[in-house]
């Protein structure tokens, strides 16, 4: 056997030695702004609700989620992406263009107890505010009507916009969305309301607790409209696209099955890339931990550097209050 001093020993363990010295050389960090929470805020509930799939994620009501905008604010996140949830819904989604709808109150409420502490982004879609669970207009054969939709998507941006959304989160997955959506804006005057993209959306099997959130009606699938899952030079495309037409961020979800597709954004585009830590991915965390087959508190960490080392800048995630906590 060799003596270990008649060759030169590389020993990068001399890195890991210690916390303190992991923590000196870290090549990602994940830091309490990088985060966005989403929440719900349910019409016609008196308290907050626990959402049976999501364990420590709730139906809030409007005074609620005031107390949770400033709870977020002191934890120092970055933002707050509020989704609504009607009592009544038709056809084309009327609650969401209503000044006095769920989305459109939510909004105002949080900018009125947080002011600009933090960023505030609702959900510009329609598929929490129709009967039928799409996130569009439907023609009378059954199938989304894209350039329908685009109007109403138009329609939702400017009450939002006007309610006091500095972004907004344009989920819907429609051709032309952001164009669209950005010309009307600035036509209206709102040339400072931005437009975090959606880009990559995929038809995901991860994304059932969030509907139990939003009590979606959905019968069927959304494969028509959002992504493939074996497919990435077509979302690469739809992140170009959205970028040519106007988008602020454009966002990946979901993040952890999709990471090769947040690496692929992050290296091509020129606006700040986020990731979506979704609903079926935080609820596999919690199921696990709840087990005792996990760590939570590493587990929620190890996922959110994963998510930050493969390029996105924002991660939204239902984590965010809990690993700003670990993190400080």
């Amino acid at each position: 056997m060799p003596n270990s001093s008649d060759f030169p020993v590389i020993r990068p363990r001399r890195l890991r030695r210690t916390a303190a010295l992991r923590r000196l050389v870290a090549e990602t960090r994940v830091h309490p702004a990088d985060l966005v929470l989403p929440l719900f805020v349910k019409e016609g509930l008196h308290e907050p609700v626990e959402i049976g799939s999501m364990p420590g994620v709730y139906q809030h009501t409007v005074d609620s989620a005031r107390k949770l905008a400033v709870e977020a604010a002191r934890a120092g996140i970055g933002g707050l992406m509020p989704f609504g949830v009607p009592e009544a819904r038709d056809a084309v989604g009327s609650a969401a263009t209503d000044p006095e709808g769920i989305l459109n109150r939510t909004t105002r409420a949080i900018r009125e107890e947080i002011g600009d502490d933090l960023v505030v982004i609702p959900d510009l879609c329609l598929d929490e505010f129709t009967d039928h669970g799409h996130c569009g207009v439907l023609r009378e054969d059954g199938t989304v009507d894209n350039d329908a939709t685009l109007a109403r998507y138009a329609e939702m941006g400017l009450a939002l916009a006007e309610s006091g959304a500095d972004l907004l989160g344009a989920s819907g997955m429609m051709d032309g969305q952001i164009g669209y959506v950005r010309t009307a804006l600035d036509e209206a005057g709102h040339t400072d309301t931005g437009l975090l993209a959606y880009a990559a959306k995929y038809a995901s099997a991860f994304y059932g607790p969030f509907r139990e959130a939003v009590d979606s009606q959905l019968k069927g699938d959304r494969r028509t409209y959002q992504q493939d899952a074996p497919n990435a030079t077509e979302a690469l495309l739809e992140i170009d696209l959205d970028i040519e037409q106007g988008a602020d961020i454009v966002m990946v979800k979901p993040a952890l099955p999709y990471l090769d597709i947040v690496r692929a954004a992050a290296e091509r585009s020129p606006v700040p890339v986020a990731a979506y830590h979704i609903s079926g991915e935080y609820a596999q965390l919690m199921a696990a931990a709840e087990k005792g087959w996990i760590d939570r508190e590493a587990a929620i960490l190890e996922s959110l550097t994963s998510i930050k080392r493969a390029g996105a800048g924002i991660i939204a995630t239902y984590t965010a209050l809990d690993a700003a906590a670990l993190l400080r």
